[in-house]
């Protein structure tokens, strides 16, 4: 096992009716800033119970709000956010939303203080480091997918260069996330699906790597993935049932909250490459994800054939045949699952103009100096052409 330190100081709010907690999470004396995106949580009464909360301990010109973050949050759009909190010498951010929102206020919270062009904290993928002069802030979860509500990264679009780019640092943890599985009820059927794609995905780039003596991460990864294999599809055609509300909804979090990924390698050159697909065509994150992993399980088959393998003999009980045979049917099975979540796992069923995509993926990745991706850094300019041009 790897070396590792495991720090995550976010307090975990769970279950029915914590949105009350608010009046005691949220600093007193202080001003707000609510931060959401298109307003789907004026209409799951998310909002109203927010105000509820806050009107006990907060006078109403104290709360500011900002609305509008994209899916896919926009630098642009964030830095008109960034202009409010400095105008109004706001103390305190409340992200109430779903990852993009929770990794919108991240990005908010580091550029407010940051001195320079807060460009540069995106392009030269700069490290808030725990002490870091950022804008604390909290979470209220409503869309269960990315496990932001719980981790320190970000991901981020600058919209005028079509550039999908990540931040981070251990400064910006939420000081504290509600999560109320309850409110995925309202949720249009394809969000969901999004979000157990997400969460899969997740966990996948951080457990098919190659096998180590980590035994226990590796069991962990398993079960996270068995769960949402078998709530998934349920999950989706009945979001008001808590059992399987509260198990996708924790699923999600503990994808990317950061203890699977500790003393293991792990891999993200799906999500890499995914992003230009989103950056490109605006296909949902989620759906980039399906696009491409299996392709890059595929291209990359030799140096993961012995992970696939275990993957398809614990997870998906693939108990006959070669290593070669079980990897090779642990991909199938990880398709139909897809197919079985509404994912439509070619570039060509999501957009028309894609003939250029390898191209200019490539492209983007030299110009970036990414030219050694993955576990081993074996992904090369090559292989990325080729995953790519797979998934057409």
């Amino acid at each position: 096992m790897n070396n590792f330190e495991l720090y995550n100081p976010v307090n975990y709010v769970f279950g029915k009716g914590q949105i009350e907690k608010l009046k005691d999470l949220v600093p007193a004396n202080t001003k707000i800033l609510i931060t959401y995106g298109g307003g789907s949580i004026f209409k799951n009464g998310v909002y109203d119970q927010v105000k509820a909360a806050l009107a006990t301990q907060f006078e109403e010109n104290n709360i500011v709000e900002f609305g509008g973050i994209e899916p896919n949050p926009r630098y642009e759009t964030l830095m008109k956010a960034v202009e409010i909190i400095r105008e109004q010498k706001i103390g305190f951010v409340l992200a109430v939303g779903g990852g993009s929102v929770i990794d919108g206020t991240k990005f908010i919270s580091a550029a407010v203080n940051y001195e320079g062009d807060a460009a540069d904290i995106l392009r030269k993928r700069i490290l808030f480091k725990e002490g870091s002069d950022v804008i604390p802030f909290g979470t209220v979860l409503t869309l269960p997918a990315t496990g932001s509500e719980m981790n320190s990264g970000a991901v981020v679009t600058i919209n005028e260069t079509q550039e999908k780019l990540t931040l981070g640092g251990s400064a910006l943890f939420p000081k504290f996330s509600i999560v109320d599985p309850t409110v995925i009820t309202s949720l249009p059927k394809r969000q969901l699906q999004n979000g157990v794609v997400d969460a899969f995905t997740h966990v996948m780039e951080q457990y098919l790597t190659y096998t180590h003596d980590a035994l226990l991460q590796d069991r962990i990864a398993e079960s996270i993935l068995q769960t949402l294999i078998e709530i998934g599809p349920d999950v989706v055609e009945n979001p008001s049932d808590y059992k399987l509300a509260s198990n996708f909804v924790w699923s999600a979090t503990m994808a990317l909250n950061g203890l699977i990924q500790k003393g293991v390698p792990s891999d993200w050159a799906t999500h890499m490459i995914g992003h230009e697909l989103t950056a490109l065509y605006e296909i949902d994150h989620a759906r980039t994800l399906a696009i491409i992993g299996p392709n890059l399980y595929k291209v990359m088959f030799e140096t993961k054939k012995d992970k696939l393998a275990q993957y398809g003999k614990r997870v998906w009980n693939i108990q006959e045949g070669s290593t070669e045979e079980i990897a090779e049917k642990a991909i199938e099975k990880t398709v139909d699952f897809l197919h079985t979540m509404g994912m439509k796992t070619k570039l060509s069923e999501n957009t028309a103009d894609y003939a250029k995509t390898a191209d200019f993926i490539v492209n983007r990745f030299e110009e970036r100096g990414w030219k050694a991706l993955g576990e081993k850094q074996n992904i090369t300019p090559e292989k990325v052409r080729a995953i790519v041009e797979m998934s057409y």
